[in-house]
C-alpha cells in the first residue's frame, strides 16, 4: 500500500449560518458546527483511506475560539496530521467570516478527530502511510502520534 501525501485528501467545507441553526439570540449552536467538522474530517479520512466506510472513534481538544452568529460564513478545513494502522488523526480548522465587513476570517474552532477506516465487513482494515513533506507537517506527525501512543496507554490500563 503506498502513502499520501497531506495536501492529497485535505478537504474544505463551507456554509452561511442560518436561523435553524441557533438559539433565540442568533448564536449558532456549538453541535451543528460540531458535525461539519465532523463531516468535513470523514471526507479527508475517506479520501485518504479510499476504504467503504470510515468513522469517528474519538474528538481531542476540541476548543470554541469565538462564538458563530446567523449569516456568518463558517470554512471548515481539515488535514490528516497522523496515520497509523487503521487510524488518522485529522486536525479541523474553522474559520468565522461576516459578509458583510471586509474582515478577514477568523479561527472560531479548532479540534482534532481520530477517524477509523472500515471494510465492508466494519472491521478495521489498513490506510496509506502519510507522506511527510515539510517540518510543520513532521512536527505535527510527531504530536499526532503522541496523542495516539496516549489514548492507547489509556485505554489498556
Amino acid at each position: 500500500m503506498d502513502g499520501r501525501t497531506i495536501s492529497y485528501s485535505r478537504a474544505v467545507m463551507s456554509q452561511v449560518m442560518l436561523p435553524h441553526q441557533a438559539n433565540a439570540a442568533g448564536n449558532v449552536h456549538g453541535g451543528e458546527i460540531m458535525k461539519m467538522m465532523d463531516t468535513t474530517a470523514y471526507v479527508a479520512a475517506r479520501k485518504h483511506a479510499r476504504s467503504s466506510n470510515v468513522v469517528t472513534a474519538r474528538v481531542d481538544e476540541l476548543e470554541f475560539h469565538l462564538p458563530v452568529f446567523v449569516g456568518e460564513l463558517i470554512t471548515c478545513r481539515a488535514q490528516l496530521v497522523f496515520a497509523g494502522k487503521s487510524s488518522m488523526e485529522v486536525h479541523v480548522v474553522v474559520e468565522v467570516e461576516d459578509l458583510e465587513t471586509d474582515n478577514p476570517p477568523k479561527i472560531a474552532l479548532t479540534a482534532y478527530f481520530t477517524m477509523v477506516a472500515l471494510d465492508k465487513k466494519g472491521s478495521p482494515t489498513p490506510v496509506p502511510k502519510l507522506i511527510l513533506e515539510s517540518e510543520e507537517e513532521k512536527a505535527a506527525f510527531e504530536e499526532g502520534k503522541r496523542r495516539y501512543e496516549m489514548h492507547k496507554r489509556r485505554r489498556s490500563s
